[in-house]
């Protein structure tokens, strides 16, 4: 069966505290809870700071990345007198999602065997700063398939989300967070406590009209291959 796969890393997890891994690992769960309601998808979380999600609509694997690098970035975690705190909260989690055939998928028992989890697991493990003395991150997002000029595409534009996103601050990845989810301006005034004028400033600043049209573009141009 052809799937997506997301492989998902946590940046500098272990500049964090034995107490905020738990708050970190609660999150990520209350975020799958989200995600499946949503799309149907299978995810989970291993070792706390790994994390694999299979859609079998693949069309709906960028938008998924998406929800899950803004919501890691919102998060209200704080270290002190770690040097390496700065590259979680500065990028939160690097992210390959995988384009390909599963030849084994059972939920139930947790087996995801095939391709495109070996596309996406290779991308992130080739990208990953564990136990590294000195960390250089260069990019956090990142698509890989069978199909060259297809891997091409995506990771050209996923360059360019990637810069977007790094630079927002956690208040406009918490905005983009929620227009994925489909809230409405006002609604996400609510929930996070601003104005609506002000989210709606957010939302120009970080350039959400261009994200949104990367979500449908992808959508369909994944439909078509």
């Amino acid at each position: 069966m052809k799937v997506a796969v997301i492989s998902g890393d946590i940046i500098a997890y272990t500049a964090l505290s034995d107490k905020n891994k738990l708050v970190l690992e609660n999150k990520i769960n209350d975020l799958f809870s989200i995600i499946k309601k949503k799309y149907a998808v299978f995810c989970r979380l291993v070792k706390g700071d790994y994390l694999e999600c299979v859609i079998e609509e693949p069309k709906y694997a960028f938008e998924i990345a998406l929800l899950i690098k803004s919501y890691i970035k919102s998060l209200d975690i704080t270290e002190k007198n770690n040097k390496r705190f700065k590259y979680f909260k500065n990028y939160g989690i690097r992210i390959a999602i995988g384009l390909g055939e599963l030849s084994r998928y059972d939920k139930k028992k947790g087996i995801i065997d095939g391709e495109a989890i070996y596309m996406a697991g290779r991308k992130i493990n080739e990208e990953s700063t564990h136990n590294k003395q000195r960390i250089v991150i260069k990019n956090t997002f990142y698509f890989t398939s069978n199909n060259k000029s297809l891997t091409k595409l995506f990771q050209t534009i996923f360059s360019l989300v990637d810069f977007i996103i790094n630079k927002a601050t956690s208040k406009q990845c918490e905005i983009i967070f929620y227009k994925i989810l489909g809230y409405k301006e006002k609604e996400i005034a609510q929930k996070i406590k601003i104005s609506q004028p002000v989210v709606n400033q957010h939302s120009l600043s970080v350039g959400w009209n261009a994200l949104e049209q990367t979500v449908h573009y992808f959508r369909e141009t994944v439909i078509n291959n």
